[in-house]
């Protein structure tokens, strides 16, 4: 057998072995639906469902990168919405796995290609605050997050998982210098920037994590891990 059939079959091979949904449906959003629902994703248990989502934020969750870590693409990475439905054909519990599953989807349907690179840009550091943090010990088994609109808890939760999530409510990338290890049980509310402050209302993200966790955020320039889109196309049909 010539060495370039047997390199096409490794590569089949290895394509055949990735973790795929069994089933998937990805369609455009009318702007009657956008109006009356909530977009979001959520993934579990070999089910994916994306709620009037862009592709810009089915990357930030598949690669879990901040909004400020995606570099390029189409006009219509972050306006055009999608409600994508997909079932794998068993259970599936890995967060690894469902992670790489909605990857390949991301790839089939969007046509999407990226790749990585390390650029110096303005980030927002996590430190511990000169008071000592504010933390409660994990106990280290199962993970968990609840996330909504200026409220964020995470059970057995590291330093980085906490950076990347706190990335998802900021313009900039988040980076942890903690240096603080292992898990903790996190809870944290704030007024996001957009929102108007009430007097009696959660304080800035920037003071909430000050009081509540004992932490800090500081803006300077620092290498930061990117994802650069190559290539994105719409999905034409299910």
């Amino acid at each position: 057998m010539r060495l370039t059939a047997i390199i096409a079959l490794a590569l089949l091979a290895a394509a055949q072995t990735e973790p795929r949904f069994e089933v998937a449906s990805v369609k455009p959003a009318s702007p009657d639906e956008i109006a009356a629902r909530t977009s979001g994703i959520k993934t579990g248990h070999g089910r994916a469902t994306g709620t009037d989502v862009t592709l810009k934020r089915c990357i930030i969750g598949a690669y879990h990168i901040g909004p400020g870590q995606v570099i390029g693409g189409p006009a219509w990475l972050d306006t055009d919405r999608f409600h994508i439905e997909a079932e794998a054909a068993e259970p599936v519990d890995d967060d690894a796995v469902m992670d790489a599953m909605l990857r390949n989807l991301l790839a089939d349907r969007f046509h999407l290609a990226v790749h990585r690179e390390t650029r110096q840009l303005r980030a927002l550091v996590l430190t511990v605050s000169k008071q000592g943090p504010k933390l409660e010990k994990g106990e280290g088994t199962g993970s968990a997050t609840n996330a909504a609109h200026g409220s964020l808890e995470l059970r057995n939760s590291t330093m980085d998982a906490l950076a990347e999530r706190l990335a998802r409510s900021t313009d900039l990338p988040v980076i942890n210098q903690t240096g603080l290890t292992g898990v903790f049980n996190l809870k944290l509310t704030w007024t996001p920037d957009l929102d108007t402050p009430k007097p009696d209302g959660p304080p800035s993200l920037s003071t909430a994590l000050h009081e509540q966790l004992g932490l800090e955020l500081k803006s300077k320039r620092a290498p930061v891990e990117v994802l650069v889109i190559d290539h994105a196309e719409k999905p034409t049909g299910n």
